[in-house]
């Protein structure tokens, strides 16, 4: 692999630690389909001529289609909230109020990357109402991306992004396709949950439909990757995969560095 390149998201969970060793264990294949793209990593750093790239979250995709289509606008208007007036608790709060209250595409579009880097340790979270509500974060100067996402707009002409589940996902994925899943992760134990990176959550069932879709794809010839964490649960749910193999990670969700220490994880590969 090439120097690897950051996402211009930061993300809870995301890939780019990991991105060598995913790609290496990913088949070659025209076409990547990806059901949970979340920051992006994989899809940046791996090679094939087109992607499907999905996800549940609205805000995610429409921030992506817009990059896609309105490359050099989107970064000139981004820029202009990333200034010290903006880096304040209560233009943050203000921001976010009308955040809350627009549908305009595109304003929901800058305002979900100044959100991303001034916002709470780089958290996407909303309330049972929808209303998006991660507090400031309290950054000295948070980093305006602007060489990840021109990298980004460059690379999304390849690439197609729906707002949708992985079932629907799974639906479009076509003989031959390389499949990367990057669900939210199964729990250590019983309170180190952090699956709501939408509304909805990713419960048990949700993890074991996820492994029926992947084998019903492997049935008709494409090759599912699938990632998460080495527990006795998952162990069980992927039982009918081709092959499991195991690697030894950094957690990066916990606040405290004592907390970041290595798990554990899981790789269950279905089909070639």
């Amino acid at each position: 692999m090439k120097t690897k390149t950051r996402a211009f998201l930061k993300w809870a969970g995301g890939k780019y630690a990991l991105v060598e060793e995913i790609a290496r264990r990913l088949p070659q294949s025209e076409r990547l389909v990806e059901p949970f793209v979340g920051a992006g990593s994989v899809f940046i750093n791996t090679d094939y001529s087109s992607y499907l790239l999905s996800d549940i979250n609205p805000d995610l995709i429409n921030l992506y289609k817009t990059i896609q289509s309105q490359p050099d606008h989107y970064i000139h208007e981004a820029a202009k909230l990333f200034v010290p007036g903006n880096n304040d608790k209560a233009r943050y709060y203000d921001l976010r109020a009308e955040f809350n209250q627009t549908q305009d595409t595109f304003e929901r579009a800058v305002m979900f990357l100044y959100f991303n880097r001034h916002g709470y340790n780089g958290l996407c979270r909303y309330n049972k109402k929808g209303g998006f509500n991660v507090p400031f974060g309290s950054y000295k100067k948070p980093y305006f991306p602007e060489k990840e996402l021109n990298f980004f707009a460059e690379k999304a002409q390849r690439a197609t992004f729906i707002c949708a589940d992985y079932r629907t996902t799974f639906e479009q994925v076509r003989t031959g396709d390389a499949v990367y899943c990057d669900p939210p992760y199964l729990p250590l134990s019983a309170t180190a949950s952090f699956t709501s990176y939408a509304s909805g959550g990713f419960n048990m069932d949700a993890q074991q439909g996820l492994a029926d879709c992947a084998n019903d794809a492997a049935e008709l010839g494409a090759s599912v990757l699938i990632s998460n964490h080495d527990t006795p649960q998952a162990r069980e749910i992927y039982q009918n995969a081709s092959y499991q193999d195991f690697l030894m990670v950094k957690r990066t969700i916990s606040q405290k560095g004592a907390g970041r220490k290595k798990v554990n994880e899981i790789f269950a590969r279905y089909g070639n």
